[in-house]
């Protein structure tokens, strides 16, 4: 076996390289190396890619005394290549999917299913702390915990999404926003996640489904999918348009799933009292919180990162094609050419591209 692999590293702001790196190793009795059949790229490779987490080197120089960049990437599928001797559930030959999170799955939050905050090292940590799945072959910790056996019958395309777009959605947008039947939703960001919102929006039954963006192409998608109403806030007025949909009274859960000041704005403006604001989106600076108007209406405001606690309810769901999520994979590239889907997923609103596949 070689020595080295190809993997796309970030070395700081607009800093990139498609480069050879060495195969990564077992370190920790618990973990897996996989050799990676699929993976994609994340709006958050993109902010680390523009500069959003100086965390990351900063962490590293702090911890090791040097930086040597990053593997970026945090979802896919793969087959397990080589196994620490404590793994029990899986085996070299076995294909998986490879969750965003990392958990130990005993400590204090582990225990209480707050596994992206695990307090053993893991936590989201891989193509972040660690080096992540856009290489070759991947060092997956806490392997028992942290990968789901493949099943045959499911498309690997909907499988890639089961790594962290779809969890997150339906955690931190559905499940965090409340969403009940009956209710009148809002859904700020047509991305992946937000996608992911929409379609696990429809478990619970809600009346009403109100998707905006700044790119027709994703809301017609998202019309397909399910929203009853679609807004184009680059040419519309979002917060007008939403309550006139609502007879002027808001919405009773409002999702902001880009991570931007304008898109959280919307979302303040038109929840309703009583409502929940369930915050998704990665934010890179402050926003303005207008308390001042908001403390009278008794909401429920959340923020969270994804605790992949309902993976597997998920999977089961993809298994009997309750979830459309293939239509998502619009563009398929080699691993060879993941520069090439860097810049088409970077200019997504020129290119219609929705989600990325990288094919080994």
């Amino acid at each position: 076996m070689q020595n080295t692999m190809k993997a796309m590293t970030y070395y700081g702001k607009n800093d990139i390289r498609f480069e050879d790196r060495p195969i990564p190793i077992i370190i920790e009795p618990t973990d897996a190396i996989i050799r990676m059949e699929k993976t994609t790229i994340c709006g958050t490779d993109l902010g680390i890619w523009k500069g959003k987490n100086p965390e990351i080197e900063e962490t590293a120089r702090k911890e090791t005394g040097e930086w040597t960049g990053r593997i970026l990437g945090h979802e896919g599928i793969g087959i397990v290549e080589e196994v620490g001797a404590s793994v029990k559930n899986f085996k070299k030959g076995d294909r998986v999917i490879v969750s965003c999170v990392s958990r130990c799955g005993s400590c204090e939050n582990c225990q209480k299913q707050l596994y992206s905050h695990c307090q053993q090292g893991g936590g989201w940590i891989m193509g972040y702390m660690i080096d992540g799945t856009q290489a070759e072959y991947v060092r997956t910790p806490f392997a028992d915990n942290s990968l789901y056996r493949l099943p045959e019958n499911l498309n690997t395309d909907v499988a890639v999404f089961l790594s962290d777009a779809l969890p997150t959605g339906h955690e931190i947008g559905v499940q965090y926003g409340e969403v009940k039947p009956g209710d009148s939703i809002a859904i700020v960001g047509a991305g992946p996640v937000g996608m992911g919102c929409l379609l696990t929006a429809q478990f619970y039954s809600p009346s009403t489904m109100i998707v905006v963006d700044v790119d027709d192409n994703r809301l017609n998608m998202a019309k397909e999918m399910g929203a009853t109403h679609t807004v184009n806030s680059a040419t519309q007025d979002a917060v007008k348009e939403i309550l006139a949909i609502t007879d002027g009274r808001g919405v009773d859960c409002a999702m902001e799933a880009v991570g931007l000041p304008a898109t959280w704005d919307i979302c303040q403006k038109v929840v309703k009292e009583g409502g929940n604001l369930a915050n998704v989106g990665v934010h890179g600076q402050s926003v303005n919180f207008e308390i001042e108007k908001l403390w009278i209406k008794n909401l429920t405001i959340t923020t969270g990162l994804v605790n992949t606690n309902t993976t597997g309810m998920l999977l089961k769901a993809c298994e009997c094609s309750k979830l459309p999520m293939d239509k998502l994979a619009t563009h398929h590239f080699k691993f060879a050419e993941l520069e090439k889907a860097y810049d088409v997923f970077k200019h997504a609103a020129e290119t219609k591209a929705m989600k990325v596949i990288i094919e080994y």
